[in-house]
């Protein structure tokens, strides 16, 4: 019994206050023309020039609190095998410097030339270095290349005491950087 009442109280749930699919709404009229799709809920496909990008609500709860962001995942398949998985970030203490590629698994020759071929890319780092992202992870796995990128828009903060629910817009400048990445990414990531 009371390993059953552990368990129930220990189980992953949604925090309370949580509303699936809210915030995907808000994102969908957020990036204005652009159809989205929805699958489920929480889960939607953006639909654009020659890609396609399946945004996800992702939940994280805090004390009394909770933020839901929208994470952007596109899948392409890859030129080569060899399987690797890198992060990307701003590099930069007080303002943005440049862009970084950190490995995080897979074989040290393939990082080299993808982080060589991503940050050899002007218009892929002219769109990167303006955008504002939390979470920005690629990794070549099976002949397939899967991105996935959380943006500091398009997220929802709900607070339970004092109580208040705000969306955080993504303004028009990063709506355009956002796409422009998207879009490339899907584009580059082809050829390596």
């Amino acid at each position: 019994m009371i390993r059953r009442l552990r368990e129930r109280l220990l189980a992953p749930r949604a925090p309370a206050g949580y509303r699936p699919g809210v915030t995907l709404g808000h994102l969908a009229r957020n990036l204005g023309p652009l159809p989205m799709l929805r699958r489920e809920a929480a889960v939607g496909t953006l639909q654009a020039q020659g890609w396609s990008a399946e945004v996800r609500e992702c939940v994280e709860a805090h004390l009394l609190m909770h933020v839901v962001s929208c994470e952007f995942r596109v899948q392409v398949p890859a030129l080569q095998q060899g399987d690797v998985r890198l992060v990307l970030r701003h590099t930069g203490a007080i303002r943005r410097t440049g862009v970084s590629c950190v490995r995080r698994g897979g074989d040290a020759q393939r990082f080299t030339q993808v982080r060589e071929a991503l940050l050899g890319d002007a218009a892929l780092l002219a769109a990167l270095m303006p955008l504002d992202f939390k979470r920005l992870t690629l990794e070549c796995r099976d002949g397939q290349w899967s991105l996935a990128l959380e943006h500091m828009g398009g997220s929802e903060v709900v607070n339970r005491m004092p109580a208040f629910r705000r969306y955080i817009q993504i303004s028009p400048s990063q709506r355009e950087h956002l796409l422009a990445s998207l879009g490339l990414f899907s584009e580059r990531l082809q050829r390596i």
